[in-house]
Parts: C-alpha cells; sequence; structure tokens
C-alpha cells in the first residue's frame, strides 16, 4: 500500500470520482493517439485490400459479403467482438462478368464506356439508332425502326476545358465562412437526401427554367427508354451522368415503367390502385430491363455526330451479367462491439459505408470511411486504452441505394423518437465518415449549438493537422441522418473535397490510386480521438431540443 495514501483527506475517498467536466482531453492520451495514428497506422493495408483485391462491393453482390466478412474477421483479430447482421429483405444483386464495347464501322474504336448496374445482358453486332425524340409526338417516328437495334438515347453535350484544378482543399476563408455559417454548397448532395430541388419563389427565373428543363428532359428519357424496350431495342447508349476526360460516372439502370402499366391495363380494374413502381433489384424487373450503357462523353459525342453525318454506324457489345439472390434476399451490415467498463451500457459509435459503385473499387466512396473507421478502434486498443463506454462499428450496406443498412439498424437497435427502442437513452454519439480521401478539417453539427464548444476543445490538439472548424450547418446524403431522424446525436466531419465530385464519386476512376494515405491516416488520428474523449466523458454528449407534439 502507497504510503501517499495516509495524505488524501477522507472526503475525497468518500466522494465520487472527479468529473469529466471541462472537456479538455487528455494530452498524453492524445499524444499516444497521434504517434500511433501517423506513424504505425495499418490503414493503406486495409484500404488496398478492400479496393484491390475484394473490388466493387455492390448491395448484394459476393463483393460485399466478401468485404463483410473481411471487416469482421479483421476486427476480431484486433480484439473486437464482430458479427454479420442482416437486414432487408433488399432484393437481388448484380455482378457484371464481362462487358466490352466498341465501334466496329464504318471504323473502329473501343468505347469508354460502362453498364448501368441491374442491366440485363447483351452481346451481339448491330447497328444503332440515334433516338432524338424530346417529345412523346416526337417520339413516335422511331416507332418500327428500333428492333434488334442499339439506340442512342440522350442529346450530345458540350465539353469546356477545365481552367481551374479538379482537385482542391478548403480555403481559411472558406472554412471560416462554414463556421460562421455563410458559406453554401459545402456539403455533399446525394439521392434522397433532400436540401431543396422545388419550384421554389426564391429561385430566379433562369433557374426555375432550367430546373424545368432538366425535369422535362428527365421525364422525356423515362419515355425514350420504355419506348426502346417495347420497340424490342437490344441496348441503349447514352452519354453517363457527368465526367470527361475517361472518367465516367455510373450508378444503377432505370427499369422502363410504361411496359408495366400497359402489360397491367387490361387487368386492373377500375379504381384499383396502380401499381407501385419497379426497383432494379426484384425479379419482375429483369423481363422489362433493356440493357443500358453508359458511354464516355467524348466517345458518345463522336457516335452521334457519325450518325448525323449519315453513316451507318455498328457497335459490338458483349456484355454478360449474373444476378445474385431473389426479391427475399437478405444483406449484411458489419458490427464491431468493444465493450466498454463503468459505463459498458452507453454507446459510443463510429462508422462509414461498406457498400460501392461498380465501375472503379469503391476506394473514395466509400473504403476511405470504413478504413478509417476500422483504424481508429485499432489505434485505441494498440495504445492500451480501457473506454468507459462501450465503442461499436458499423460499416453499412444499402447507402448507395438509399441509406437502406443504416437506417434499418437504427430502427432495430433505438426505435424512434415517438416509440425508442431499449437503448435508445443509452446512446451517445455516432461519427461518420463519408466524404471522399480529404483530411478532416472540422465537424458539422447538424444544428446540436450545445456540442460545438465540445467539438471545439477535441479539436485543439489536432490544429496543427489542419482540423479547426465547429459549425452548426448540417450535411446530408450519408449514414448520419438515420441517427439524426431518431433524435440521437449523428455527426459527419468535414473533409477536404479533393478531386470528389469532379473525379472520383460514383466513378470509374474511384480507385485506390486516388487515395490520399496522409490524409486518410489524419482523419482516423482525429476519429480515434472522438471516440475515445466520447467514451470517457461522465455525461453522455448532449443531444438537440425535441419539439412538442403540435409545434
Amino acid at each position: 500500500m502507497s504510503p501517499t495514501l495516509f495524505l488524501i483527506p477522507l472526503a475525497a475517498l468518500i466522494s465520487p470520482a472527479p468529473r469529466f467536466q471541462t472537456d479538455t482531453p487528455d494530452a498524453a492520451i492524445m499524444a499516444k493517439i497521434r504517434e500511433e495514428g501517423l506513424r504505425r497506422s495499418q490503414l493503406p493495408q486495409n484500404l488496398s485490400y478492400l479496393t484491390e483485391v475484394i473490388g466493387p462491393r455492390l448491395t448484394g453482390s459476393p463483393g460485399l459479403l466478401r468485404a463483410n466478412e473481411y471487416t469482421k474477421n479483421k476486427l476480431i483479430e484486433w480484439g473486437l467482438e464482430a458479427k454479420l447482421e442482416p437486414w432487408g429483405p433488399f432484393g437481388r444483386g448484380w455482378t457484371c462478368d464481362k462487358f466490352a464495347a466498341t465501334v466496329v464501322g464504318p471504323t473502329s474504336f473501343n468505347l469508354i464506356a460502362a453498364p448501368r448496374a441491374w442491366s440485363t445482358g447483351w452481346s451481339g453486332t448491330t447497328e444503332v439508332v440515334l433516338v432524338d425524340a424530346d417529345s412523346p409526338e416526337a417520339l413516335a417516328k422511331f416507332k418500327g425502326s428500333l428492333k434488334g437495334k442499339i439506340a442512342l438515347i440522350s442529346p450530345t453535350k458540350e465539353l469546356p476545358a477545365h481552367f481551374t484544378p479538379q482537385g482542391s482543399r478548403y480555403t481559411d476563408e472558406q472554412l471560416a465562412a462554414m463556421a460562421s455559417g455563410t458559406l453554401a454548397g459545402s456539403g455533399r448532395p446525394r439521392q434522397g437526401s433532400g436540401g431543396g430541388g422545388g419550384l421554389g419563389a426564391d429561385m430566379t427565373d433562369e433557374q426555375r427554367a432550367a430546373l424545368q428543363a432538366r425535369m422535362r428532359q428527365a421525364q422525356m428519357a423515362g419515355q425514350i427508354l420504355a419506348f426502346c424496350k417495347v420497340e424490342g431495342a437490344v441496348a441503349t447508349l447514352s452519354q453517363a451522368r457527368s465526367g470527361d476526360g475517361g472518367t465516367i460516372f455510373v450508378e444503377q439502370a432505370t427499369v422502363p415503367q410504361i411496359p408495366v402499366a400497359r402489360e397491367r391495363e387490361e387487368a386492373r380494374q377500375p379504381g384499383a390502385p396502380r401499381a407501385p413502381r419497379l426497383t432494379p433489384y426484384s425479379v419482375a424487373a429483369e423481363r422489362l430491363m433493356v440493357p443500358q450503357i453508359a458511354v464516355g462523353a467524348e466517345h458518345y459525342n463522336r457516335i452521334v455526330r457519325m450518325v448525323q453525318a449519315g453513316e451507318k454506324v455498328s457497335v459490338a457489345l458483349d456484355l454478360k451479367v449474373r444476378f445474385n439472390g431473389d426479391d427475399k434476399s437478405m444483406v449484411n451490415n458489419t458490427i464491431g462491439e468493444w465493450k466498454g467498463t463503468d459505463k459498458a451500457d452507453e454507446i459510443v459509435m463510429a462508422g462509414g459505408h461498406l457498400d460501392s459503385w461498380h465501375t472503379g473499387t469503391g476506394a473514395t466512396d466509400n473504403a476511405a470511411g470504413v478504413s478509417v473507421a476500422m483504424e481508429a478502434v485499432r489505434i485505441l486498443k494498440a495504445i492500451g486504452v480501457k473506454p468507459r463506454r462501450t465503442i461499436r462499428v458499423g460499416l453499412w450496406s444499402g447507402e448507395e441505394q438509399g441509406i437502406f443498412g443504416s437506417t434499418a439498424y437504427v430502427k432495430a437497435h433505438f426505435g424512434s423518437p415517438s416509440a425508442p427502442g431499449a437503448e435508445h437513452a443509452k446512446f451517445s454519439s455516432y461519427f461518420n465518415l463519408d466524404n471522399g480521401t480529404g483530411k478532416i478539417r472540422g465537424v458539422y453539427c447538424q444544428g446540436n449549438t450545445a456540442i460545438m464548444p465540445v467539438f471545439a476543445e477535441w479539436l485543439k490538439p489536432f490544429a496543427d493537422l489542419g482540423a479547426t472548424t465547429v459549425t452548426a450547418r448540417n450535411t446530408g446524403g450519408t449514414d448520419h441522418l438515420p441517427f439524426n431522424s431518431a433524435g440521437l446525436p449523428g455527426f459527419q466531419f468535414i473533409q477536404d473535397t479533393i478531386e470528389y465530385d469532379a473525379r472520383t464519386h460514383h466513378s470509374n476512376m474511384d480507385t485506390f490510386d486516388r487515395i490520399q494515405l496522409d490524409d486518410m491516416k489524419q482523419a482516423a488520428t482525429i476519429l480515434a480521438a472522438f471516440l475515445y474523449n466520447a467514451a470517457m466523458r461522465d455525461d453522455k454528449l448532449p443531444r438537440k431540443p425535441t419539439t412538442p407534439a403540435g409545434q
């Protein structure tokens, strides 16, 4: 027994342990986290394995399941309890086994192209037909001309030169504006994430007209696709969503809906509800699907101009695909858990989505975030800390199709504000990383102003690494959103954009070589510190006030 024990006042012996009141990080622990995270990182090996060995991880595919198993086993190796937790049903997965596209006449060149996910397959050589219709009336003139042909179904687009760099970092001025709430457009937009899009009164006439034109074009594109299916086209070629210079941004195929309505029209009784729109993941979608190929802008423009010049252009396609499972197929999240000590029933989480699109290898979106979350807990394990709260890692699937995996997890474990689950009251915080390969520059607080001074303190040890900004702003489009919707503190980090929107997000160039490894090591180090601080403080992190019913 140490003799100094007798120098401690009796009141100190019977009083509670000191509270972690100030949220000032433990300097010695922060130094150990930095040393381990920046000098002995295992992140590069794990990120490389997920992307270059396993490759694309489309939801429902064998590649995703292999990634689930790999991440589970790695977390177990590091001393966590880990499992695959199913959710769903999602429906069928999809795997592209082979793809090639070549213009074979009147001259020959290979196309920069990729099938859209869940397209059906087709192999053969045939002539292309340019379907340049901007109205249903214009579309009718192509009746009888598409059977056995490949249809070109989108307009050309202009490709201005790039006079500014495609890669960038936030400037000090931009970060200051973000912190003050005056910088617009720094969050990542994502399908289904909200953020406007209506014909609001705050739009200029020019903006409103442009939006209306895009809406008309999207509606017409759906009609053209359905027309191609009915008329017997064997495949469609269209511009990739965006990109040039060899980069193509490709997501999922569209299920033609007009044939569905036609086929069911006679069977419908008057007043009966319309059949729901089919998703590409359903078995019924296969017989309605036409192979859909996204083509690089320069090559697509060239084909269209050749046709407009009067040439008969022929294209050879070789597309072989497999559908995985059926409508009842489940998909998995990888969940790792590190039990806490005196507050083990309370939960701190970190994560990112494990699934990806299929043309690249899902490096910046989002093996980056997955590897950072995994590395953060490895760092804490390596330096021997004993977290008071339980730390969980959630590696989600189905994010790209609609944030499905994390939503299912939150519903199963935490419920909702009106119907909270057993763990709702015990939840402290969730930290997400899913904005590419850039270093962490700060935190979006999602309107939770009470947390801002806490995070400001937590970032101070990493100011020299560029992480200084705390903003009340929201950002959307990824897996922190279900936590916020459930009334739980869920946060996304501010990251340098690097080339995310310009080059890698959902593209064929989303590969390991686009990863900035020093940025990823910095991000894992900061996330490890946030997890440690959240797990050790006396109180759970503050939540946003709830709005009383009826207000």
